[in-house]
């Protein structure tokens, strides 16, 4: 389970903090401020102690000095005076020891230790066999944290103690930026909760906060209390705060509920439950919004994502959503995730995986998002869908498998269907669905070599419908229509003759072809001496044949298929297609070829690049309703480079020609540099012919090492309704941020499209933190780390932070901005 959000423990009852948000996805940032000592590790520590099974009481005392005097019964040790018990460690110049009544008093230079924590104090005194001490003007340190301060006294009694006049911090003494003040901090270490009295917070020589009373805990245990509120001020929200409750109901189960108020919209409450099992965990999360004058209407929403390990090849997911209307995305987000996404889907499942073979039963459905489009553009709901897939050698030389789908299709608008209604966009449409199981086995011998491979491949496709009756007489009917159309006849679905439509029926249609593909390459390289260093270049020339006969498939329905994105990756597959409703024609070549220069010293790329195009031998003639066939001819070109200057600065591009039409498909132009340890530009530039053109500059510049600035200009250069050449800005994104050694001040301004309608808005976020104490106002972080790819140099090496594609939801800890 992921760590919730809890309170800094100060151990040994000697230091306090106050409650402290642990920022569960970020680490703090201690760059500035490298690991000190500010009481310096003694030399003569304590011996280990086994405490865990005997008790500390009664383990066994030891006294040794340079030089004792006194009696026998209370002997005066002087010099270097080491008390040992267990892994506690007392250290002084002078101990005074009572042996009847197991006492002492030590003075001069008295040194404190055991595992948790360092003290340095004038004097200290104490009896043993009680387990009761007090230690007068200190300085500690505790081990595992950089918490460290003062106190005038201390008095322990076994688990107990009383910190009078005591200061916390996580800064070095020579850079006091905070400090945590109290008169007196009550401390339990059994219970693990501590009670300051009249506590101060101080930003440099300046008390910023008072707190007469509170209790908070000190160590790591989970507790039910109060967490930080968030605290904001935007145009959308007007003042909004919310204020997390955290219930600790098992170690294995907790649950936080969040009442919110925000002044523009009214009052909502969130809450989240968490559990974790020996083989899975969940996250349920519900809100409820009875009126928001937004929209003046109740909202609410419900996720639920969790995995289940079932055996060693079998695992339940599940990855729920439930939203009460389809401004819900749009109106709690404040990125824009809510606007990118027209629909959401709900998954529930079993999958498995093992050697050679996966296979999964499923089921999904769909929500609409957009409220400018109606249930109708929702894809189908698969209820359920079953696959299995195996892929494994056969004898030395051959691979073989099988790719095996069933689903059965339904769509809301058939379930929910009511004559005579009308959707917000338009009226309701009764879509029927049906059946699909797909089946493709297939064999390939893949041949190589150190610097060639070869692989052909052949495969056998089969697909049979069962189709519901409506949607087999809708498919005969619109083949109908069309083949009448182009004989000057027009007739819609009501008045084409059933004469004409009912031979065309067809309510369980199949589909069965081979297909057959051969892809070989060759791998020359090459050494290079270039630019004072040594490289290895290679020239990867690279052919791929595919053939697959032309089947009649306009009788065949479309459930889940699309046409793919032409890309590098689609000049080497077997079907343009996403999915099984369509399988292309084709009898075609792929000629490509690639070089890239590899650092022979450690193998990093300076260069890469590649060029390829598909070459149609005869026209293809598979197509989806409305899609132009493919003509015998040419395909675009498809180009990809990057290049690194050096360590710190790349260039990428990525370029379709189509020589049919002499344009431009595709223009992607990408490059990036690296500032110090933390800076960072982006500066791209995306272009798709009647899509978009954008362009996008994001930067963290680092001015000091303590000052830096950041920023996002994302915009869109073209109108997308008239194609016209425009400037408007999608997300503006300024601010500066002082990072010192224990205390961060980010201050965030933000511009963006909040609608669908284009409307743009500003908002400013201001966040304050204390680092090993805590932090208020926003969390700034999330919104820099979405805006700036870099903004954590760890994601430039890992999954970005934020991904879609259709048909994802993503789930935000703190929707509303």
């Amino acid at each position: 389970m992921r760590p919730h959000p809890r309170l800094l423990p100060l151990s040994l009852c000697i230091a306090a903090a106050l409650p402290l948000q642990a920022a569960e996805n970020y680490q703090l940032n201690w760059g500035r401020c490298p690991a000190k000592d500010p009481v310096p590790i003694f030399t003569d520590t304590a011996p280990t102690g086994d405490e865990k099974v005997t008790p500390r009481k009664q383990l066994q005392t030891t006294l040794e000095g340079d030089e004792q005097t006194g009696t026998v019964d209370m002997p005066v040790f002087n010099g270097n005076v080491a008390l040992n018990r267990g892994n506690q460690f007392l250290g002084a110049d002078h101990v005074t020891y009572d042996r009847d009544k197991d006492t002492y008093v030590a003075e001069g230079h008295v040194r404190y230790q055991d595992p948790k924590m360092r003290i340095l104090a004038d004097k200290a005194q104490g009896n043993q066999a009680a387990d009761t001490h007090t230690i007068v003007n200190i300085r500690y340190q505790i081990v595992s944290h950089r918490g460290n301060g003062t106190a005038d006294r201390i008095d322990l009694n076994g688990s107990k103690g009383e910190l009078y006049d005591g200061t916390y911090t996580t800064c070095p003494p020579e850079q006091r930026d905070w400090e945590l003040r109290a008169s007196r901090i009550d401390v339990d270490t059994e219970e693990g909760m501590a009670v300051a009295h009249n506590a101060k917070i101080r930003i440099g020589k300046v008390p910023v906060a008072y707190i007469p009373w509170f209790k908070f805990p000190i160590d790591d245990r989970r507790r039910t209390g109060l967490l930080f509120p968030s605290v904001s001020q935007t145009q959308r929200n007007g003042f909004d705060w919310r204020q997390p409750i955290y219930i600790n109901i098992a170690p294995n189960y907790d649950d936080t509920i969040s009442p919110r108020i925000m002044s523009e919209r009214g009052v909502s409450i969130d809450n989240e439950f968490r559990y974790l099992n020996e083989s899975g965990s969940g996250v349920a999360r519900a809100l409820w919004m009875p009126h928001d004058k937004l929209r003046d209407r109740s909202r609410g929403s419900f996720t639920y994502q969790a995995f289940q390990n079932l055996s060693p090849n079998w695992q339940a997911r599940a990855n729920l959503l439930w939203l009460s209307d389809p401004r819900y995305l749009e109106d709690f987000n404040s990125s824009a995730v809510g606007l990118a996404q027209y629909s959401a889907m709900s998954e529930i499942g079993v999958y498995g995986r093992g050697h050679h073979w996966d296979a999964s039963i499923s089921a999904d459905h769909w929500v609409r998002t957009d409220y400018t489009l109606t249930e109708a553009s929702l894809p189908y709901d698969r209820l359920p869908r079953l696959t299995y897939n195996l892929d494994t050698p056969v004898g030395v030389l051959f691979r073989a498998g099988i790719n095996t789908e069933a689903v059965r299709f339904q769509h809301r608008n058939y379930r929910n269907f009511a004559p005579g209604t009308f959707d917000q966009t338009g009226p309701s449409l009764r879509i029927p669905g049906g059946s699909r199981i797909d089946i493709k086995p297939f064999i390939s011998m893949p041949l190589q070599g150190n610097w060639w491979f070869l692989t052909p491949t052949v495969a056998w496709r089969y697909t049979a419908y069962q189709l519901d009756d409506e949607l087999a007489d809708n498919n005969a009917k619109d083949r109908a229509m069309v083949t009448e159309a182009l004989q000057g006849r027009s007739w819609t679905r009501d008045t084409v003759p059933d004469a004409v439509w009912q031979p065309l029926v067809r309510r369980d249609p199949t589909r069965s072809l081979p297909i057959m593909s051969l892809d070989g390459g060759i791998q020359f390289d090459r050494n290079l001496h270039w630019g004072g260093k040594d490289y290895v270049q290679t020239l990867e020339p690279r052919v791929f044949y595919l053939r697959a006969p032309y089947r009649d498939q306009s009788m065949l329905p479309v459930f889940d298929t699309g046409l793919l994105t032409y890309s590098w990756g689609q000049l080497f597959r077997d079907n343009r297609y996403s999915s099984a409703d369509r399988q292309s024609d084709a009898d075609q070549v792929t000629f490509a070829v690639t070089t890239r220069m590899n650092r022979e010293s450690d193998g990093h790329e300076k260069l890469s690049a590649s060029l390829g195009q598909i070459l149609y031998l005869n026209d293809s003639q598979v197509t989806l309703p409305g899609e132009i066939p493919l003509k015998q001819g040419r395909s675009a070109w498809v180009a990809d480079a990057n290049y690194a200057f050096n360590d710190r600065w790349t260039m990428g591009a990525s370029y379709q020609w189509d020589p049919r039409t002499k344009q431009r498909d595709l223009v992607s132009v990408r490059t990036r540099y690296l500032w110090g340890e933390d800076g960072i530009v982006n500066l791209s530039y995306r272009y798709r012919r009647n899509l978009l053109e954008q362009a996008d500059l994001q930067f963290l510049y680092p001015i000091t090492s303590s000052w830096s600035i950041v920023g996002r200009y994302y915009t869109s250069l073209r109108d997308q309704t008239t194609w016209r050449h425009t400037v408007k800005p999608l997300e503006i994104v300024g601010g500066v941020q002082w990072d010192s050694c224990c205390v961060a001040v980010r201050i965030v301004g933000r511009r963006y499209v909040a609608t669908r309608e284009g409307d743009l808005r500003n908002g400013i976020m201001l966040e304050f933190e204390l680092k090993g104490l805590g932090s208020a106002g926003q969390d700034t972080r999330r919104v820099l780390r979405r805006a700036i790819l870099g903004y954590f140099r760890d994601d430039l090496y890992l999954v970005p932070p934020e991904a879609l594609s259709s048909g994802q939801h993503t789930v935000d800890p703190d929707p509303i901005q």
